[in-house]
Order: structure tokens, then C-alpha cells, then sequence
């Protein structure tokens, strides 16, 4: 090795660019796995969003299913509210009429009118049996 002088600095080293841009390629390598972590984490991310969607989607699908069956149950109370409105109307406009109100009284509360005698017929019905008892000692009247 040579002596340098005192005061002066020793030579620098010849250094090839080759050299150098083998050693920044060395330090870029320093986490050679982190490009796998990125991609391995967005492939999870993404998996997660894919999982949502479709939970999403099979919820939405009962939704309507659900929602179709409640509108034809009240499609079909409306048509049954909407018969039993017209027969109530009929009704109402039948019983104003006179001849629609004698026929109310003749039929239901047995009236007549001023010149008609009312019969009435009773079909026999059949008579409540007393049950007998088992020993012939015993009053019925009891």
C-alpha cells in the first residue's frame, strides 16, 4: 500500500456505473415478496367485496319474492272488499223500495200488512227425549 502524505486524501475508487446500478438494484430487492403480499391482500379484499355483492343480490331476490306474494294477497282483499261493496249497495238500494221493506217484515220479523192475514206454519221438530234412568224406583219428577 502506498503512503499518502500527511494532508493529502487517499485516491478514490475507480467505480464501474455497472456496478452501481447492480448495487441499487441489490437495495430495491431488500422485501422481494412484498408484490405477492400486495396482490395476495387485494385478491382478498376483492373476494370480500365479490361475497357481499352476491349476499346482497340472494336478499334482494327474497325481498321481491316476499313483496310479489303481500301484493297479490291484498290484490285479492281488494277485489273481495270491492264485492262485498257492490252486494252492501245493492242491498241499500233494494231495502228503500217499499216492496223491498214489506218483504223484510213479511219474511224476518212476521208482520203483515193491514188487509193480509199472516199463518204460520211450524214444521214439527223433534222433541227432547228425557234420558231414562237406570233404576225404576227413581222419580222422573225429581
Amino acid at each position: 500500500m502506498a503512503r499518502f502524505k500527511s494532508g493529502q486524501k487517499p485516491p478514490q475508487k475507480v467505480v464501474n456505473k455497472e456496478q452501481k446500478k447492480d448495487k441499487k438494484r441489490k437495495d430495491r430487492k431488500i422485501h422481494p415478496n412484498t408484490g405477492g403480499l400486495y396482490y395476495s391482500f387485494l385478491t382478498v379484499v376483492l373476494l370480500l367485496c365479490l361475497i357481499q355483492v352476491t349476499i346482497s343480490a340472494v336478499l334482494n331476490i327474497s325481498k321481491i319474492v316476499s313483496y310479489n306474494a303481500k301484493i297479490k294477497q291484498i290484490t285479492n282483499t281488494r277485489d273481495a272488499a270491492k264485492a262485498l261493496n257492490e252486494q252492501l249497495t245493492d242491498n241499500i238500494n233494494n231495502f228503500s223500495n217499499v216492496a223491498g221493506l214489506e218483504a223484510i217484515a213479511r219474511n224476518n220479523l212476521k208482520m203483515s200488512s193491514e188487509d193480509e192475514v199472516m199463518v204460520i206454519i211450524n214444521t214439527p221438530k223433534e222433541q227432547e227425549k228425557e234420558p231414562k234412568s237406570k233404576w225404576f224406583w227413581q222419580d222422573k219428577n225429581k
